[in-house]
């Protein structure tokens, strides 16, 4: 496998399932006419149209970039704030959000790599929620932890078991775990 970079999606997946995070560095791709990345693709096309969207900046791509009282302020773009709509799923659901914050707090660690200063928001455009996030000494450590984690688990020769968790039911990736 030639050098992996890892980038804020491996980042994403990485807490949610170290499983998809071997299959797609693998260019293992998901189902694509899955319904939930289809509402993702509109959620994000449709929302929040008078900022500027899918930028990339090094090896990152932010879904917003909007410069404000002297800083850039990188938006990341989720359908829900709930990865699983349902009253018995808050562990997938604070899963979710855990994943999310760690993916637009890696969009800020690169940033900063990259000697810009910058504050991150989680935006949720159906919940009209949104969730500041800054980078700090903890996330830091975190985060260059995951990433020799999942540069690990992508070199291995074979992806790591699957583990049967909340999200399954919802993850385009299913067929590759359980078929």
């Amino acid at each position: 496998m030639e050098a992996l970079r890892v980038g804020g999606t491996l980042i994403w997946y990485y807490y949610i399932c170290k499983r998809e995070v071997w299959l797609m560095a693998h260019n293992i791709v998901s189902d694509q006419d899955d319904p939930n990345i289809d509402i993702g693709r509109f959620m994000h096309e449709n929302s929040y149209k008078r900022k500027k969207k899918e930028i990339s900046i090094g090896g990152i791509k932010v879904d917003v970039l909007d410069k404000k009282d002297g800083y850039l302020m990188i938006g990341e773009i989720k359908k829900s704030s709930k990865f699983i709509e349902s009253s018995k799923m808050q562990l997938a659901s604070s899963k979710f959000i855990e994943s999310s914050k760690m993916q637009l707090a890696y969009y800020l660690l690169e940033l900063k790599r990259n000697g810009l200063e910058g504050k991150g928001v989680l935006m949720f455009p159906r919940e009209r929620k949104r969730e500041t996030i800054e980078l700090t000494d903890e996330l830091i450590e975190e985060l260059e932890g995951a990433e020799k984690d999942i540069i690990e688990i992508c070199n291995r020769p074979y992806p790591p078991k699957p583990n049967k968790i909340n999200m399954c039911k919802n993850c385009a990736y299913a067929e590759f775990c359980w078929s």
